[in-house]
């Protein structure tokens, strides 16, 4: 075990120009965030910014296998964003329980068809005991800077702030108190 900051402050950093390096220590054991990174049932429930939510998320959780998902804006005051969805699919490379996922991140349609178009996100996220809790390391890796300008762009980075902070609710609460089968 690492000793770190409790702080649950997200950080991040940009590398090579092309990678979006996010971290944060979530105050719950590494299992269990892991686990919440890897169960359909749970990732509904934090998988999106706030205003948002995922009423489609299926995950076959193995190399090779599938994370199809949608979210949708429910929240009118974001205007032109309500009702508006998007499609997401993952597909895993490289699983080492509980240390480490690495997978591709689309965009997708509802049919899980990549769009070409749209940047796509090679990531690798790692778990780390820490004191006080679990250090996840998300690594995202672009082909080009450009790529990861377009993501910036779209608000990728509050995104993922807001979703990680719904993450830290979850696993303040409900989670934790889950019994684990």
């Amino acid at each position: 075990m690492t000793s770190a900051s409790t702080s649950t402050a997200l950080t991040s950093r940009i590398e090579a120009d092309r990678e979006l390096v996010i971290e944060r220590v979530f105050r719950a054991p590494r299992a269990l965030v892991f686990e919440a990174f890897t169960q359909a049932e749970h990732l509904r429930r934090w998988w999106a910014p706030r205003g948002w939510a995922v009423p489609h998320c299926t995950v076959d959780f193995r190399v090779g296998g599938r994370w199809h998902y949608c979210m949708e804006c429910v929240d009118q005051a974001q205007g032109d964003f309500f009702g508006m969805q998007s499609w997401g699919l993952g597909v895993y490379e490289d699983i080492a329980a509980p240390e480490r996922i690495v997978y591709t991140d689309f965009f997708s349609d509802a049919d899980g068809g990549v769009n070409e178009a749209m940047p796509a996100t090679h990531v690798t996220l790692t778990f780390e005991e820490v004191e006080g809790g679990t250090l996840v390391v998300n690594r995202a890796a672009y082909a080009s800077a450009d790529q990861l300008r377009t993501v910036l762009d779209m608000g990728m980075l509050q995104g993922v702030t807001d979703t990680w902070d719904r993450l830290a609710a979850l696993l303040d609460s409900e989670l934790r108190d889950t019994p684990r089968g």
